[in-house]
């Protein structure tokens, strides 16, 4: 069984990547940074450095193939996300037509759907028909908020003792590890038994507040945790000073508007099939603990 795995190299992808590698698949990685997927092409990964927008390099490196993975890596440097999310999906949708691939996993995201004016939100819904119009067997992830998120946080964490998001401390919100998307991913590229068009939410094991959150990472790394809500005034200014364009910047904030709306998205009611298994604790332990140790 062969399966292309695009944006191999990110949390998500890579996750995907080691199982499909263990299962004795072949695999074959996509990704603009090859260096960082040594150690899959060290157990028989094959790793070409194609990015998820390059439609021919795509279309040449999945003939052949039983499946595809399929998400949109970030790109904060892209002058327009909307178009980002089309010319990523356009070029996978294309090769799924031309090389006959009989079926594609797609991550997308809790909520797609749900109406306009939601930044990315928004745009994986168009990514969905984009894949729905391509294939006959298309399996749509749609987890919710990334433990993973919380990682760029380690340094105000460690220094500060203080976790920041643009949402408010009561939000409640469903937080998921990447690893678990990842591991229902590599469940489906290997079942070559379902068909159709179907969407499936990942949510977590539960929803947490911010609050929540900060009182988790107090009690697993021993020092006093807070949580501070930034305005999305100051996340908009921080976003300039990296260099965002403003087309972005406001497709971002409508993104964060979008995730911290108290009946928005995350109000989705749980189902047994949006569950897995990993815990924050878990991830707080594995992950981010280490970080707050070394400093690193």
């Amino acid at each position: 069984m062969k399966i292309v795995i695009t944006a191999a190299s990110g949390n998500i992808g890579h996750r995907a990547a080691e199982q499909v590698v263990a299962a004795g698949a072949e695999a074959v990685l996509l990704s603009r940074q090859p260096s960082k997927l040594s150690a899959l092409t060290a157990r028989g990964a094959s790793v070409q450095p194609v990015s998820s927008d390059d439609a021919q390099g795509i279309l040449k490196a999945s003939r052949g193939a039983d499946a595809l993975f399929w998400l949109a890596p970030p790109n904060p440097g892209a002058t327009d996300l909307r178009d980002w999310y089309r010319q990523t999906a356009t070029a996978a949708a294309q090769a799924l037509r031309e090389n006959h691939i009989p079926r594609v996993v797609c991550i997308s995201s809790v909520g797609a759907g749900s109406g306009p004016d939601q930044g990315t939100i928004s745009f994986a819904a168009e990514v969905e028909e984009i894949f729905q119009r391509a294939t006959g067997n298309v399996l749509i992830l749609r987890p919710g908020y990334f433990m993973e998120n919380c990682l760029g946080q380690a340094e105000s964490i460690r220094r500060e003792g203080v976790l920041s998001f643009p949402y408010a401390a009561d939000h409640d919100m469903p937080w998921i590890s990447t690893d678990d998307i990842g591991d229902v991913a590599a469940k489906y590229l290997l079942d070559g038994g379902w068909a159709g068009q179907w969407t499936r939410n990942l949510l977590g094991p539960e929803n947490l507040t911010l609050t929540e959150v900060a009182a988790l990472l107090s009690r697993v790394s021993g020092r006093p945790v807070r949580y501070v809500q930034v305005s999305l005034e100051a996340v908009q200014h921080q976003l300039t000073a990296q260099g965002v364009n403003p087309t972005v910047r406001k497709q971002l904030g409508d993104l964060f508007r979008a995730l911290g709306d108290p009946n928005g998205i995350y109000a989705t009611a749980r189902t047994p099939e949006a569950f897995t298994p990993t815990t924050f604790e878990t991830f707080a332990r594995n992950k981010l603990l280490p970080l707050l140790t070394t400093g690193g």
